[in-house]
């Protein structure tokens, strides 16, 4: 296909149940003059290489950013990019997407401004979410010492940020779908990102890893 044109942000109070009908019916039309096969090679199966665990944020849309297509990223969203080892939706979704799909690459990916992080930053209540943002204030307490010296509010912010992808990166190499897959010899890597929506560009966090061996010994299987 043609190299994507992204379309101007429409104003939000445009956007209505039938508009996003309509812009379907738009998206078939447009994509069929480019490819009349599109749509029956993507039913015949997918087989994307990675899989990507982001931010619910509506602003970071993983194909997009990556300028990729339909069928090429397997895609895990919640509040703040999480990987909670009780959470059995992420826990499925990694095991479908390693086990099945057999994905070569997964990707924490966080963004700056990220919501979730800036609550849990807070000292105000939200309601039932506050038991989802206690594990990014885990994250604040382990990088306390660092965190507290920046006295700027917004650039603390992106270093939590950041702290949270590296810390979740760390999280999905203890769980068991991620060192089975190693120890039986799986070609998987696991990484971490940050994307500036200001700017479009992803940071790399540059804690990329094969395999268990940088991973503290108490949580190794064997």
């Amino acid at each position: 296909m043609c190299p994507k044109i992204y379309k101007p942000i429409h104003d939000t109070n445009t956007i209505t149940y039938e508009t996003l009908l309509q812009g379907n019916k738009q998206f078939v039309e447009e994509t069929l003059k480019e490819d009349p096969d599109y749509f029956t090679k993507l039913a015949s199966g997918q087989t994307p290489p990675v899989l990507w665990i982001g931010c619910a944020d509506s602003r970071v849309p993983a194909n997009q950013i990556t300028n990729t297509s339909p069928g090429e990223i397997f895609v895990h969203r919640n509040i703040a990019n999480m990987v909670i080892h009780s959470d059995m939706n992420m826990l499925s979704v990694l095991d479908y997407a390693v086990n099945v799909l057999r994905v070569k690459h997964v990707i924490v990916t966080g963004h700056y401004g990220c919501g979730g992080v800036m609550a849990a930053m807070s000292n105000q209540q939200f309601g039932l979410i506050d038991n989802w943002l206690r594990h990014i204030k885990d994250v604040y307490r382990l990088h306390a010492s660092k965190l507290d010296q920046i006295k700027d509010e917004k650039e603390r912010a992106a270093k939590l940020v950041e702290y949270n992808v590296v810390e979740n990166v760390y999280n999905l190499c203890k769980t068991s779908i991620v060192q089975n897959a190693w120890q039986n010899g799986q070609e998987l890597g696991v990484h971490g990102w940050v994307y500036s929506i200001e700017t479009g560009i992803i940071k790399d966090m540059n804690v990329s890893t094969y395999d268990n061996a940088n991973m503290g010994n108490v949580f190794k299987f064997k």
